[in-house]
């Protein structure tokens, strides 16, 4: 199994120009974040900016009568701000990023071989939505396999105008963020702001404590957000069962067909999950495209109505 252990400095190199390094992973461990510069270019980024786009204008036409499009109510009226299991929202290029190897590589560098795609959305706020995020760790555990976030950044994200702050070295037990708010705002101890540019990528241990201030007329924000678990991990600890993960798996032949298809003169991921985390298909493409999270595992938050503001 994948666990959090320490790395050897003569540790190999990693397996492609998509997996981290030793030093990434280890930076990664120590911190609870790390960023990957320039990560998602090109073509790609350009057809995922446009279908976050088209993400938010179905969104605001369907007025929140899907419950995958999520709205709250801020100073300035109602705003949405978040598209929940965005591979069946009708941009296919959703799941050629999942199935690409700048993905994919990250993905088994940190959960090993058997990863598992638990969630995926794109969370935003719109110029002038300033609204805070409160500090919080989006879900606490056992910490005997390492849980994380795949953060794209479709837009630049700046100091000032709500970038996403961190604490770093958080990680590493719960924390009470309700305290932390109290008695520091948002100048708490070693808290950092992450600057941004599109296509950057940021990968945040989902127990290291983050968030954003309230800012201003502020730009267009979008992130894509993919979590990403180890199949053992979830086997031991929960909370969804084998039928659940078995369904999540579903996805990433779907994904690496996906980018096979769009991006044939790319590089693609070679898949090496064991034979038992490789489920048949359903036949049913709509059917496996979303798979609906029945049960979450309890993060860190100083409110009921703070739970799930941001991956």
């Amino acid at each position: 199994m994948t666990a959090l252990t320490d790395l050897s400095p003569t540790s190999p190199p990693p397996i492609s120009r998509f997996h981290l390094t030793a030093e990434q992973v280890r930076f990664f461990d120590e911190q609870g974040y790390l960023i990957l510069r320039n990560w998602v270019t090109g073509d790609l980024l350009t057809r995922l900016q446009g279908a976050g786009q088209r993400w938010i204008e179905r969104g605001l036409e369907d007025g929140g009568k899907n419950s995958d499009h999520l709205f709250a109510v801020r100073e300035a009226g109602r705003v949405m701000w978040r598209v929940d299991y965005v591979h069946d929202k009708g941009e296919p290029v959703s799941l050629e990023l999942l199935g690409s190897p700048e993905v994919l590589g990250v993905a088994e560098s940190l959960c090993g071989p058997n990863f598992v795609p638990t969630y995926e959305s794109m969370v935003f706020k719109f110029e002038g939505d300033g609204e805070k995020v409160p500090w919080h760790q989006d879900a606490v555990h056992p910490r005997r396999w390492r849980i994380f976030n795949y953060d794209l950044y479709l837009d630049e994200s700046r100091a000032g105008g709500g970038a996403l702050r961190v604490i770093p070295k958080s990680q590493t037990a719960p924390a009470d963020v309700c305290e932390l708010a109290e008695q520091h705002g948002w100048d708490a101890p070693g808290s950092i702001y992450v600057e941004m540019e599109p296509g950057d990528v940021l990968l945040h241990d989902v127990m290291v404590v983050h968030g954003s201030e309230r800012a201003e007329g502020k730009k267009l924000r979008r992130t894509i957000y993919y979590e990403f678990r180890a199949a053992e991990q979830i086997a031991a600890e929960g909370p969804w069962d084998q039928e659940w993960t078995e369904r999540r798996m579903r996805l990433l032949p779907l994904a690496l067909r996906r980018r096979q298809e769009a991006a044939p003169e790319h590089p693609q991921f070679d898949w090496q999950a064991a034979p038992e985390f490789r489920p048949a298909s359903l036949g049913n493409e709509q059917e496996e495209l979303r798979v609906v999270h029945l049960a979450h595992t309890p993060g860190s938050y100083c409110s009921a109505g703070d739970v799930k503001l941001d991956q």
